[in-house]
C-alpha cells in the first residue's frame, strides 16, 4: 500500500550518514537544509516502520489464534492499531506546504462599515494577540494607523514560533487560514437604536520572508519618505520620518510609519514588502503547477468571504469548512484552536483526495 514510502526510508537513511560526516557542517546553509528535511522525514520513517512491524505482529497472532482461540482478542487489537497507524501514515504523506515553519506578519484592515468596521479590526487584533499567546508565539505590531473611536484603520503584525517547531505548528501552518473577509454583525458601540449592523474588516496572512527567500534589486525600488500622521511620540508630525517603498516591477507597496527614525521605518517597511513578493511568487507557482488540486481545496480558498461573527448569538461560522459553534466570546478572546482545526482538516481531506 505504502511502496513509495520505502524511496523516503531510503533518503533517511543517506541524510543520516550525510549529517553524520563533520565536513556537511562546515557549509551552515546546507546542514540547515539537510536537517530540515531529516526532520520532516523522521516522522514519516517511524510511523511506516510501526506499520510495517504491526502488520507482521497481526500475521503471527493470527497464526496463533488459528490454534488458541485466546489469541482471537490480540488480533483485533493489532488490527485496530493498524488502522490507526495507516490512517495516520496517509495523513503524514499528505503534501506539506514548504512554508508551513514559517512565521508570518498579518495585516488588519477596516471596510465596510466607518467607525464600527475600525473597531472590529481592533477586536480581531486583539483575537490574534491572545492567540499567540496562548500558543507561545510572539507579536510584534509593526504598523497601525488608529481610528478616532478607538480601534484601527489598518495594523501589521509579525507572528514569530518560540523554540523547535513541531510538524504542522508553525505560525503560518496555523494563520494561513484566516486570510480573507470576517464579518461581523452586532449592534455597534454607535448605534443609538439598538439596531444589529454588518460591517467586514480584511485579514492578510503572508509568510515572512528571509532575505533569501526573496532577490530583490535595490534599482527596483521606489523609496519615498513623508510626515507622519495620526496619534504617536515626538517624532509624529514634526519630521519626514514615514517611510513608503514601491516595488516598481509589481507595484507592490509597503509602508511604516510607526518607528521613530526614518532607518527603522524602512527597514520594517522592507520586511513587509519581501512577505508580500514572497507571497505574490508562491500564488504564482500555485496558480501554473497546481491549478487541479487549487480547484478541490477552494473550502480554504484566502480570497473568498471566510466567516462571520454573529454578537447577538454568540455564534461564529466558518462559511468555507461549514463550522458553527456558539462561543463566540472565548474565541475572540482567542480560543481559536477548533476553527483552525476544522481548516486544517478541510485542506488535508481535500489534498488527499487530490493525491
Amino acid at each position: 500500500m505504502f511502496e513509495a514510502v520505502e524511496e523516503l526510508v531510503a533518503e533517511h537513511a543517506d541524510l543520516e550518514k550525510k549529517l553524520a560526516d563533520p565536513s556537511v557542517h562546515a557549509d551552515q546553509g546546507n546542514a540547515r537544509k539537510l536537517n530540515k528535511r531529516y526532520a520532516e522525514l523522521t516522522p514519516i520513517v517511524a510511523t511506516y516502520r510501526s506499520w510495517k512491524q504491526t502488520g507482521d505482529d497481526v500475521e503471527t497472532a493470527r497464526e496463533f489464534a488459528a490454534d488458541d482461540p485466546d489469541f482471537a482478542a490480540e488480533v483485533k487489537d493489532l488490527e485496530k492499531q493498524r488502522e490507526e497507524l495507516t490512517e495516520k501514515l496517509r495523513l503524514l504523506l499528505v503534501p506539506r506546504d514548504p512554508s508551513d515553519d514559517k512565521d508570518v506578519i498579518l495585516e488588519i484592515k477596516a471596510g465596510a462599515g466607518g467607525d464600527e468596521s475600525a473597531l472590529f479590526a481592533g477586536d480581531l487584533l486583539r483575537m490574534y494577540l491572545r492567540y499567540a499567546e496562548r500558543v507561545g508565539w510572539k507579536t510584534e505590531i509593526i504598523d497601525a494607523t488608529e481610528s478616532e473611536l478607538g480601534g484601527y484603520k489598518d495594523v501589521q503584525v509579525a507572528v514569530k514560533a518560540r523554540g523547535q517547531i513541531e510538524p504542522g505548528q508553525g505560525v503560518w501552518a496555523r494563520l494561513k487560514y484566516e486570510g480573507g473577509v470576517h464579518r461581523v454583525q452586532r449592534v455597534p458601540a454607535t448605534e443609538s437604536q439598538g439596531r444589529i449592523h454588518t460591517s467586514a474588516a480584511g485579514v492578510l496572512v503572508t509568510p515572512e520572508a528571509e532575505e533569501v527567500d526573496v532577490e530583490i534589486n535595490p534599482n527596483d525600488l521606489r523609496i519615498d519618505v513623508y510626515r507622519s500622521s495620526g496619534p504617536g511620540g515626538q517624532s509624529v508630525n514634526t519630521t519626514d520620518s514615514a517611510v513608503r517603498i514601491t516595488h516598481i516591477p509589481t507595484g507592490v507597496v509597503a509602508s511604516c510609519q510607526n518607528e521613530k527614525s526614518q532607518l527603522q521605518n524602512k527597514e520594517q517597511a522592507m520586511r513587509i514588502l519581501r512577505s508580500r513578493l514572497l507571497a505574490m511568487a508562491q500564488e504564482e507557482a500555485e496558480r501554473e503547477a497546481a491549478d487541479a488540486r487549487r480547484s478541490q481545496v477552494r473550502t480554504v480558498d484566502r480570497s473568498e468571504k471566510i466567516r462571520t461573527y454573529n454578537f447577538p448569538e454568540n455564534r461564529i461560522s466558518d462559511h468555507r469548512v461549514g463550522f458553527k459553534a456558539y462561543n463566540l466570546d472565548q474565541v475572540l478572546d482567542g480560543d481559536l484552536d477548533a476553527v483552525i482545526q476544522a481548516c486544517v482538516d478541510a485542506d488535508s481531506a481535500a489534498k488527499l483526495a487530490a493525491a
